[in-house]
Parts: structure tokens; C-alpha cells; sequence
């Protein structure tokens, strides 16, 4: 009956999240993305396919979740809600006050129901780590001590946190679907966070999206299923990747134990957890080689500059000269990637950015007390006080305020993040990135050797290689933090072209030519 029931269902309609403007921010600001409904009820039909009776979601919103479960005849429904206002959408939806009588209006992490569930489904708030009081981050990484036994990352977003809590109130045996973004399996804290979750319960299936198919098109972020049990951990696990939305061949599949073959619109393979953690769950498999050259072999990595206050301390030459600036305290900078539109930055292209009235100086000083510098220099300083500078977030860890961190001119940049342009910049005219671009340096100082690297770098192959260590967004868009861009594979052939050879004994590497 419930197989039939499902069978019958008709393509069901996306809720789209608007493309800018005021209420985008306001929905960023709460994290609610609202789940569409064929996607909801796919992940509705694995929790129930025990035959629960009751649904409990941790982020009701406007529930999608709620009318899934009252098509699969589910009757008790509740859950946590932080925002009573959203409720209202999900009466206009179609609910009604005895489907949401049992939904508290509570912070399910923080202030947790105090007993177990058999079904829980979730598309938790989306809210990235930079968005929560320092409060709320102490609070969250207590909770992950009390669970995992060690703190996440502190860049971990507030839906890490959702999943764990949910765990941690899974019945034994009890199913949990879960939607959220790719970096819950990319992130610096995603090792721990799975080798935690996968001792302790079973990862049955995690569902993939290309682009065409997101259940987000319009939000920046790269969705990902996740089909959990409370059950003794299995060594492999069903991955889809589900190249076609609004059908109701991903409900199918999951109705099918994962077994059935869905092609053109789902395809599914089975993988080795061991295989899949190493990867990343949210991304294809790829063969793992044994001693892989990776980029940290050749080069040091490093993020670029945090000013704290880029319209102050990131100047155009015309303003450094309006305010007699020594030219000492000022390097030559980059602001942002697309003031880099090659994979070369030249002196020449500083001077046609000036022309634009683009900022290209840094403001450098150093540690010295105040009355040491030119008078120019302490004027502009009383002029950051006045303006608030020294309570600045991240200026105020600053002794002295003023004071600007340093890099050494970097020979190749790295715009980490972008969607069809991620790439590796020749620095030929000696400038130092703010945190748009990173840092790469090569062990090898000379010219020569520099440029063969940065060739490799920039070959397709190693490109395509960026999304085995970054963090997936929406529309293809990839980041890549400094510690993973240095273990970016580099194809073994062009090095060994190059002349590129590691000397084991030594534990560097050497460039050498016939």
C-alpha cells in the first residue's frame, strides 16, 4: 500500500528562494531554504519505511516535512520551530492547528525535547559559522565535546550542530534523513565529525545533485541527502547522484532498499565507506594512489591579509598621496580576484587598475608607539580612532590596532573561490593579496622553477583536481581553504615532464634539468 501510495504521486512543485534583495538577506540571516516537496518526501519515505507512525522534525519552517508524512498516513506529527512566524506560512500551506499542536517553539540544540524519536527528518538552518554570537559558538562547542569528544572546527555552521543533536536523539533503530550543505562532509572538521558519526551509526545512503537538478537553484550551495539508521556501522553505503528534479525517481529508489536501477534521471553505485570517508562523502569516488605528489610538496600555503578594515588600510595611490603617506609604510596590493582577469598580474595591470580608481596599496605599519611615525602618518592613525577601528572584531586583537600582519610577496596566487575561474596568478608585479586570494610559495626561489610549477598548476588536470579538496557551493562554485589547496594531487606525468623529483631522504623537493 505504501509502495502504490507512492507510485501515484504527481511532480510536486519548488518553492524558490527569491534572487536578492532584502528578504534573501532575511532568509540568510535565519537560515530557512525551503525544502521542496519531492525532495521532502523521498526523505519522509525513509524514515517511515518502518512503519513509524509519528515524524518529528527539529526545523519545521513552513513544513514541507509535516505534508509528506500526512500523504504517507503519518499521524503524529511534532517538532521544534524557533520562528512562530514561519508556522503561519505552514498553515497557508495546508496544515492545520492539530498537525502543528505538538511543535514547540524552542532552539532545538541549545534547549533539546527530552526524549528519543524513531523518525526524524530535517533541512536544518543553513546559518554559517560567522553569523553566530561568540555565546552561541562556546554553547556549540561544548555540545560537540560532550558528543564527539573534541571540538569542531570553529568554522563549522550551525546545521553540523542540528545533526549531531538529532543523532543524539535517534532511537536504536530509528532512521534520520537529513538535507544539508556539502561542507558538512568538506569542512576542516569533517573527519572528525564522520569518524565519530560512522563508529556509532550506520550511513545507509548519501544522494548527490548535479546543478540542473539542485533543490536550491537559486541559494548558493551545494545540497546533500543523508540517510542514517541507529544501527550497527556497515563498511559500504549507497551514493546517488540525482540528475533530474521535480520526479519521483529519488522517492522510488529509497522505497526499493536502495536497490532498484533509476537511470537516466538517478545514478547509483555502491562504495566503500572506507573509500568514500577518505574522499569525501559528497564527492564521486576517485582511486586513491599511494605516495600522490600533492601541491604541499612543492609550495607553501598561506591565506592572504585580514586588514579588519579594508577602506582603510587598502588605499588608491591617489588617496595615499592626498594624505602624504611615506611611500615605506605602503606595498603594492590586490583587493579582490577579478582585479586579477588573467592568470598573470603585471605591473602594468596595477597601473590600469589605478586609472579605474581601484585601491593597489596596503598600509603597513609596524609595532612602533604611535609618536614614532611621521605627523601624516599619526593624523591617519587619530583619524581610525575616531572612526572606531581599534573595537573592530578583528582589529581589536591587534597590539597596536594599527599594526598590519605580514606576507612575503608571494610568487603564485590562488583565487580559491569562484565558479568557472578558480586558478593559479603568476605575481609579477610583487603585490600582496588581502584574503581573496591565497598565498602560494614555491621551496624553490628561482624564476625558472617557479614558472614550471605554476604551468602545472594551471594544466585542466590539476584544475579538475581543485573539487577533490574543496568545499562545494551552488552553480559549480568551489573554496578551498590554504590547508587543502596543499593537498591538491598534481597529475604524476606532468611532473615527472617538468623534472619535478621528491628526494625521499631528504623530505624536499628538487627541480632539476637536463
Amino acid at each position: 500500500m505504501f509502495w502504490r501510495r507512492m507510485r501515484k504521486l504527481g511532480n510536486s512543485s519548488r518553492h524558490r528562494i527569491p534572487s536578492g534583495g532584502p528578504e534573501r538577506e532575511a532568509l540568510r540571516q535565519k537560515g530557512q531554504f525551503w525544502t521542496p516537496a519531492w525532495v521532502a518526501e523521498a526523505m519522509v519515505a525513509y524514515v517511515l519505511r518502518d512503519g513509524s507512525k509519528e515524524l518529528f522534525d527539529p526545523a519545521v519552517g513552513e513544513g514541507a516535512f509535516f505534508r509528506a508524512a500526512k500523504r504517507f498516513g503519518c499521524v503524529h506529527l511534532s517538532g521544534t520551530e524557533v520562528d512562530p512566524r514561519v508556522l503561519e506560512q505552514a498553515r497557508t500551506n495546508g496544515l492545520t492547528d492539530v498537525d502543528l499542536a505538538r511543535v514547540e517553539i524552542a532552539d532545538f540544540v541549545l534547549h533539546p525535547p527530552r526524549r528519543l524519536f524513531r523518525a526524524i527528518a530535517a533541512n536544518p538552518p543553513y546559518i554559517r559559522h560567522h553569523r553566530l554570537a561568540t555565546s552561541i559558538k562556546a554553547q556549540l562547542r561544548a555540545l560537540a565535546r560532550s558528543l564527539v569528544g573534541t571540538e569542531l572546527d570553529g568554522r563549522a555552521g550551525l546545521h553540523v550542530y542540528f545533526l549531531l543533536r538529532a543523532l543524539q536523539l535517534l532511537e536504536r533503530g530509528g532512521r534520520l534523513a537529513f538535507i544539508v550543505p556539502a561542507d558538512t562532509c568538506e569542512g576542516v572538521f569533517a573527519s572528525a565529525l564522520w569518524t565519530w558519526i560512522t563508529s556509532r551509526y550506520r550511513l545507509e545512503a548519501v544522494v548527490t545533485f548535479t546543478g540542473n537538478a539542485s533543490p536550491f537553484p537559486s541559494v548558493d550551495t551545494n545540497p546533500v541527502i543523508l540517510f542514517i539508521r541507529n544501527a550497527p556501522p556497515a563498511k559500504q553505503l549507497y551514493w546517488a547522484r540525482c540528475l533530474e528534479a521535480e520526479t519521483t525517481t529519488l522517492t522510488t529508489w529509497v522505497l526499493s532498499d536502495f536497490e532498484g536501477v533509476f537511470e537516466p534521471s538517478l545514478y547509483v553505485m555502491k562504495r566503500d565507506l572506507a573509500e568514500a570517508l577518505k574522499t569525501g562523502l559528497s564527492r564521486p569516488p576517485v582511486e586513491h594512489v599511494e605516495n600522490e605528489l600533492r601541491l604541499g610538496d612543492f609550495a607553501t600555503v598561506l591565506r592572504g591579509i585580514v586588514t579588519g578594515a579594508n577602506d582603510f588600510f587598502f588605499l588608491t595611490r591617489a588617496r595615499a598621496r592626498e594624505l602624504h603617506l611615506p611611500d615605506e609604510f605602503l606595498f603594492p596590493a590586490i583587493g579582490r580576484v577579478r582585479d586579477a582577469e588573467t592568470d598573470q598580474i603585471t605591473e602594468a595591470d596595477l597601473d590600469a587598475l589605478d586609472a579605474k580608481g581601484r585601491p593597489t596599496l596596503l598600509l603597513c605599519l609596524d609595532g612602533r608607539p604611535i609618536h614614532q611615525f611621521p605627523a601624516s602618518v599619526r593624523n591617519y592613525i587619530k583619524h581610525g580612532e575616531e572612526l572606531g577601528l581599534p573595537k573592530r572584531p578583528v582589529i581589536v586583537q591587534r597590539r597596536p590596532w594599527y599594526k598590519m600582519e605580514r606576507r612575503d610577496v608571494p610568487p603564485i596566487l590562488f583565487a580559491y573561490l569562484g565558479r568557472r575561474n578558480c586558478r593559479f596568478i603568476r605575481n609579477r608585479a610583487g603585490v600582496v593579496p588581502l584574503t581573496c586570494l591565497l598565498c602560494v610559495y614555491p621551496k624553490r626561489d628561482d624564476a625558472k622553477s617557479q614558472d614550471v610549477l605554476w604551468r602545472i598548476l594551471n594544466h585542466p588536470r590539476t584544475i579538475a583536481n581543485l573539487a577533490r579538496v574543496g568545499k562545494s557551493y551552488g552553480s559549480g562554485a568551489i573554496k578551498v581553504e590554504p590547508r587543502s589547496l596543499a593537498q591538491l594531487p598534481l597529475p604524476a606525468d606532468l611532473v615527472e615532464e617538468a623534472g619535478l623529483h621528491r628526494i625521499p631522504e631528504l623530505q624536499q623537493i628538487e627541480l632539476i634539468y637536463s
